[in-house]
């Protein structure tokens, strides 16, 4: 709305259509003097000759109509004609025309008849044109100049004006004044009128231009009803943004704000409700789908760490209590079997404590550090190949055959090399300890359109059918008795939460026979890693 005020104040304070038509009356009062004037001029060679104007007197007189004339522009017969062509002349009212002497004292005078008013400026019904927009703007303005003192422009002499333009045409040229009076436009011009080159007179026209000022307040009167139009679509836009996109957007920065403020949220407990504007197909639906999802995710992680804690502190309480069972037995043990049995559990629970803080604080650092470290291009193979030189070692050394099938191309990925190793070593390892004396464990990769397959295969028991789907849960473990206490149950949960992180997939099944029954024992495990190229 401001810039909208500003465009059409500019337009009216610098109004060329005004300017332009002022110019325009200008110079065509200019040129209606300067022809009275040669007319004027002329009058002393026709002088005694028949003007067509009727001076009344009666057709027995002795001079012929066609005498030549003998006076000159002083003459009683150039002074008559004079006399009659100032009084033929047809103007407005708002005109005067006024013959000046050779002293510039006014000879004659004379103020024109009533002016038909233009079509253009009327309206249908035969009245002028109203300009309510107009009167009030002007009432407006009159009201704050008579309450504020200031000094006021004064209004022209008309006998310092008269000088002035008689001044001017002493050397024989047209002079015209136009004047911005509180009334409206005044135009004076004047033309020399000269006999033998020489100025004898001079004829002065002044004129008010009412019919400009009709022109020019109806034109300004047509900008204000546009502006006022303007001016309301203008506000009704506002009103349909505000509901549209200003609203909404409080809407959600509410909802935002209710969930940072905690004095709000003391008074409306409960999680925060963002607007679901999902059904708009513009950038604020996007905006509510994009933070629903992000409250929602914030939730899904709260939730997540809420019951990752309660799971520590479940896992930490059975060493704890087997600990404290230990402790209090040995205050009372007597013999040396005994103690040193007791002594075996604690150092087994320590252990595990150590080891289970240890890997629940990886875990709960996982998902910053998988954000800040910047992935990079490597190649999976060797990064297998280097695994399994390592790694084979222990196996051989528990008895297990290791063997590796990789591609002999190279393949690249992009990603954080050291924690995808960090899987495979959980998968490999895991394998390795479910394995006896005369098994093996296989690991074998596949190059697909876009992604790759890493499998780890082994011939040990197999996980059971109701397990496959826990296996990859926090803290869940399901290994012989003789294996109790030396693994967290964090592994596979970490290896699953690096990969998915990579965009990867991973999951376990049984090895078995093909049409085999799915009841019968498993010939060992498999853990299958997908990764994107």
């Amino acid at each position: 709305m401001l810039a909208l005020v500003l465009l059409v104040s500019g337009v009216l304070f610098t109004n060329p259509f005004r300017d332009t038509l002022a110019r325009q009356h200008e110079l065509a009062l200019a040129a209606q003097v300067e022809n009275i004037a040669d007319i004027i001029a002329a009058l002393p060679e026709v002088a005694g000759v028949d003007t067509g104007v009727d001076t009344g007197a009666g057709s027995d007189t002795d001079t012929p109509a066609t005498a030549p004339a003998t006076g000159s522009y002083a003459s009683p017969e150039s002074a008559a004609a004079r006399q009659r062509l100032i009084n033929a002349l047809s103007v407005g009212p708002e005109t005067e025309v006024l013959l000046l002497d050779a002293e510039g004292g006014i000879e004659l005078a004379q103020r024109g008849q009533a002016e038909r008013a233009r079509p253009d400026l009327i309206d249908a019904d035969g009245a002028p044109q109203r300009t309510v927009i107009s009167d009030l703007l002007d009432s407006i303005w009159n009201t704050i100049a008579r309450i504020i003192p200031g000094e006021r422009s004064p209004q022209p002499d008309p006998a310092q004006l008269l000088n002035e333009l008689f001044t001017a045409t002493g050397e024989g040229v047209s002079a015209t004044r136009v004047l911005r009076l509180d009334g409206g436009f005044r135009m004076l011009a004047a033309a020399p009128v000269l006999q033998d080159g020489e100025v004898v007179g001079a004829v002065v026209m002044q004129q008010i231009p009412a019919r400009i000022e009709q022109m020019l307040r109806a034109e300004r009167e047509q900008v204000l009803q546009m502006f006022m139009v303007a001016l309301l679509v203008s506000v009704g836009l506002s009103l349909v943004l505000a509901s549209t996109i200003a609203n909404p957007l409080a809407d959600l920065a509410t909802a935002a704000e209710l969930g940072r403020d905690k004095n709000a949220r003391r008074m409306q407990p409960g999680r925060v409700r963002i607007p679901d504007l999902a059904g708009r197909p513009d950038e604020i639906g996007r905006l509510s789908v994009a933070m629903r999802g992000m409250v929602s995710a914030l939730y899904d992680r709260i939730d997540a760490n809420e019951q990752f804690a309660a799971d520590v502190a479940h896992e930490i309480k059975n060493p704890l209590a087997s600990l404290r069972s230990a402790v209090g037995t040995l205050r009372v043990a007597k013999r040396e079997d005994q103690v040193t049995r007791l002594l075996d559990v604690i150092e087994h629970d320590v252990r595990r404590l150590d080891r289970l803080i240890s890997d629940t604080s990886n875990a709960s650092r996982l998902d910053s550090e998988l954000v800040k470290e910047e992935e990079e291009a490597f190649d999976l193979c060797k990064t297998l190949e280097n695994l399994s030189d390592y790694l084979a070692q222990e196996a051989e050394a528990k008895g297990v055959e290791f063997i590796t099938e990789l591609p002999r191309e190279s393949v690249h990925i992009q990603g954080l090399e050291a924690r995808l190793a960090q899987v495979f070593v959980n998968l490999i390892t895991n394998a390795i300890s479910f394995c006896g004396d005369g098994d093996a464990v296989r690991i074998w990769a596949r190059k697909r359109e876009n992604r790759v397959l890493v499998v780890v295969e082994d011939t040990g028991p197999g996980i059971p059918e109701a397990a496959l789907n826990k296996v990859f849960k926090r803290f869940y473990s399901e290994r012989p008795v003789a294996q109790f206490g030396n693994h967290s149950g964090l592994g596979l949960a970490i290896s699953k939460q690096i990969v998915e992180a990579h965009g990867g997939v991973i999951w376990a099944e049984n090895i078995r026979p093909t049409h085999a029954d799915r009841n019968s024992p498993p010939l060992g495990a498999r853990f299958v890693v997908g990764l994107p190229l």
